[in-house]
């Protein structure tokens, strides 16, 4: 019988994951799809690395019945955004919480019809799951749990399942209730570049959010993509 509520997993069962743990996507993907990946993102999402902002532009959409789960998730820090807009620019901060887990907080940076600029931030961290799963949560207790996957060289998260964590407790949240099923893809475009996909699909109301947009990586990797150069030995 499914269990309304579940509680973390007590200290006589069988190991848990240290919630110290280090955010290990490598092991998650596993070592094949891991390689298939381009040098920039192993870098950008591999173990111990640097703390860093990166800056672009979005294109945001939003339905209908988007605005209202927009609306309904915020005061938990829901990352659903009611924005609709192009060439939006954004800022991407991507930092260690010293706990094993990595905070992804993405700004937008919005201009309101009187000329003032306002700003909208989002905030999540990825981290591992009791399950040794990774899970994504915002401040406010909204959490999902993510399949992380290779898919034509870009990197995949997708969502599994919705919860509110409070304390020790994740209380599931039913597939009907939430926005949909979360797809984010990070695609290296070379050249220091990248383009971020995130779109948001219901079973029954179709595509509620779409967000997409490319940002630019302080660090450019040298292209691996050259065929090698041999030198001749006498």
């Amino acid at each position: 019988m499914f269990a309304l509520f579940t509680p973390a997993p007590r200290h006589s069962d069988a190991p848990a994951v240290s919630p110290a743990r280090d955010l290990d996507l490598r092991a998650l993907v596993g070592a094949a799809a891991w390689a298939r990946l381009p040098a920039a993102v192993q870098r950008r999402f591999g173990l111990a690395h640097a703390d860093v902002s990166y800056h672009g532009q979005m294109e945001l959409r939003c339905s209908r019945i988007g605005h209202v789960y927009a609306a309904l998730t915020r005061p938990w820090g829901g990352p659903p955004t009611h924005l609709h807009t192009t060439a939006l620019p954004a800022t991407v901060h991507v930092s260690h919480n010293g706990r094993g887990g990595v905070v992804w907080e993405r700004c937008f940076h919005a201009s309101t019809g009187t000329g003032q600029r306002t700003e909208r931030t989002v905030r999540s961290t990825k981290e591992l799951g009791a399950d040794g799963g990774l899970l994504e949560r915002t401040d406010g207790g909204l959490a999902m749990s993510l399949d992380v996957l290779e898919e034509d060289g870009a990197l995949v998260f997708r969502s599994r399942r919705f919860w509110w964590v409070l304390g020790r407790l994740r209380i599931p949240v039913p597939t009907l209730l939430t926005p949909g099923t979360c797809r984010v893809a990070h695609t290296d475009l070379g050249a220091g570049q990248f383009r971020f996909t995130l779109s948001m699909v219901h079973p029954l109301w179709g595509e509620t959010f779409h967000q997409c947009g490319v940002f630019t990586d302080p660090v450019v990797d040298e292209r691996t993509d050259l065929p090698p150069t041999h030198s001749s030995s006498h």
